[in-house]
């Protein structure tokens, strides 16, 4: 799995212009599954979320992390984090997991940081969102899990 998480002071996510998932301060999660992962994945993808550190402690250092602060976490399914650009100028998509697959995948995601931290919101596999967010520091942090 392929994740691109953005620590937040807040984000949400409108389809149609209405909010569909919103967060405060915490960690807004690109996610993109691919062909080999399983739900294994998406179970250790949440454990690494959830114990990053990359929020700062009294010292202004990152020391905490999302489960230490209580904060929200927004998970939105976004296959061309999978984007293959080696090649002329037009992306390739083969490397992202096939929508069915990618659905079970990112709903495996969402179930089980569900199950494991509060608060929990997400965007529509597979519509036309809008997300907005103010990125924080800014932190961005590309994560591979295989």
């Amino acid at each position: 799995m392929i994740a691109l998480v953005q620590r937040v002071a807040r984000a949400h996510v409108e389809i149609g212009g209405v909010s569909v998932g919103a967060i405060g301060a915490g960690m807004l999660v690109l996610v993109c599954a691919e062909p080999g992962d399983t739900p294994a994945h998406a179970e250790r993808l949440v454990s690494k979320l959830l114990a990053l550190r990359i929020f700062s402690d009294a010292a202004g250092k990152m020391n905490l992390s999302l489960q230490d602060l209580a904060g929200g976490l927004l998970l939105v399914s976004q296959f061309t984090l999978a984007a293959d650009t080696s090649r002329g100028n037009r992306p390739g998509f083969s490397a992202a997991a096939p929508p069915e697959l990618g659905r079970q995948l990112f709903d495996a995601v969402l179930a089980e940081a569900r199950s494991r931290h509060a608060p929990v919101a997400a965007g529509v596999f597979g519509a036309d969102m809008q997300v907005h967010l103010v990125n924080d520091g800014p932190v961005t942090i590309p994560l591979t899990i295989r």
